[in-house]
């Protein structure tokens, strides 16, 4: 049975020059970064040169760039951090409807310390509207969160002049960039956000090792106290290994992002154009035009998505239904919610994610087992019987 693996927006394989530069941190090159004998020095550079390689793949400075263990703990320092530290001003927050959990359940915490929080809605390819971020905003408003792209549409959304209509009424800005960096050119300078969130694994590198970037002179309170590692603002014992994973990773990604993308979007664009007419019912979700370069999201009439994840799985192919964080839900998801789906149609949602190893026979194999996985799992679908009859 052939094996195709597309579920890389969940865990994308580690890239061999990744594994080759983390292997010594865990063998012989050992100690603590904050001892400041020899072995402990050597580490430091080490954590120092993988810091400015990830600053490198968003144009940040080094400085600017604090490890955390994951995109979820990053959004969570972002979100909690910045409205803690800039509460004085005011208590209320905005966010997209889309966002993902981990921004979501941070704002719900901050409700819970009498914060006030307002969620802009999305048209129908999940798309923000800057206008409709600008009347959200209140003289109290303190932060606005709203992701890059979304993991589960593939939408890249306008955050450059979503951040230029918040810095125009003197109001933060924090992006969940996590399905975005490494994969599309992320520069912090040009989007001018105050904080941008991270994650290795989305571009190659160790899982459970991410970033928060933070602009120079933003204030923000530890998410995690404790020591003095991360120049004071995240305590806890380096994951040095880790962290020099996601440095090679980085520096990878920005050398080579044009090239993998140049070899993905054909695949992207292949499934985009052809599966939807090869199944009944079938409609892409996100924006087609302004779209991750190798992500693919479809809902499909009448069938769970977890039924056509598992058939997917009997004929070797990895897939997806909604975020990481929510696969296995087995609920709605609150993004195509959003974007005007019900709840019937919604709980049919698949993702397909690419990298540059896949192939066109990868695609191929998908176009040849998918209908027919489609048309038996309707055959026992009493909502498919039913359209039937009334058609």
């Amino acid at each position: 049975m052939r094996k195709v693996y597309l579920d890389h927006i969940a865990a994308a394989p580690l890239h061999p020059e990744v594994s080759s530069a983390m292997m010594p941190f865990l063998t012989d090159k050992y100690g603590n970064v904050q001892s400041i004998h020899l072995f402990g020095q050597h580490l430091q550079t080490a954590v120092e040169e993988a810091r400015c390689q990830t600053a490198g793949l968003i144009n940040a400075k080094s400085e600017e760039v604090y490890f955390t263990s994951s995109g979820s703990e990053a959004n969570n320092f972002a979100v909690k951090g910045l409205a803690l530290a800039h509460q004085k001003k005011g208590r209320h927050i905005v966010l997209s409807a889309i966002e993902h959990q981990s921004v979501l359940y941070s704002a719900k915490s901050l409700e819970k310390l009498g914060f006030s929080v307002t969620h802009v809605p999305v048209d129908k390819q999940g798309v923000i509207d800057p206008s409709d971020v600008k009347k959200a905003i209140k003289t109290e408003t303190i932060l606005v969160s709203t992701l890059l792209a979304s993991s589960e549409i593939g939408t890249v959304e306008p955050l450059k002049e979503i951040a230029a209509v918040c810095h125009d009424q003197d109001v933060l800005v924090h992006s969940d960039a996590v399905a975005a960096a490494g994969n599309i050119p992320v520069d912090i300078r040009s989007l001018d956000v105050d904080a941008l969130s991270l994650s290795a694994n989305q571009f190659y590198g160790p899982q459970g090792n991410a970033a928060l970037f933070l602009k120079k002179g933003v204030r923000i309170l530890p998410f995690i106290d404790g020591g003095i590692q991360e120049s004071g603002r995240r305590a806890g014992t380096e994951n040095v290994a880790g962290i020099v994973g996601m440095g090679k990773a980085a520096e990878l990604a920005r050398m080579n992002m044009a090239a993998r993308n140049s070899k993905i979007l054909p695949l992207r664009d292949k499934l985009i154009a052809v599966l939807p007419n090869a199944v009944e019912r079938m409609i892409v979700t996100g924006d087609i035009k302004h779209r991750l370069p190798h992500h693919v999201s479809f809902c499909v009439e009448f069938i769970e998505g977890e039924a056509m994840l598992l058939s997917l799985s009997m004929k070797g192919i990895a897939a997806s239904s909604g975020s990481a964080c929510t696969s296995k839900a087995l609920k709605a998801s609150h993004v195509l919610l959003a974007i005007g789906l019900d709840h019937a149609l919604a709980q049919g949602s698949l993702v397909f994610s690419l990298i540059e190893d896949n192939k066109e026979k990868d695609i191929d194999y998908l176009l040849d087992v998918f209908p027919p996985i489609i048309e038996r799992l309707r055959s026992m679908s009493p909502l498919y019987a039913k359209y039937q009859e009334e058609k």
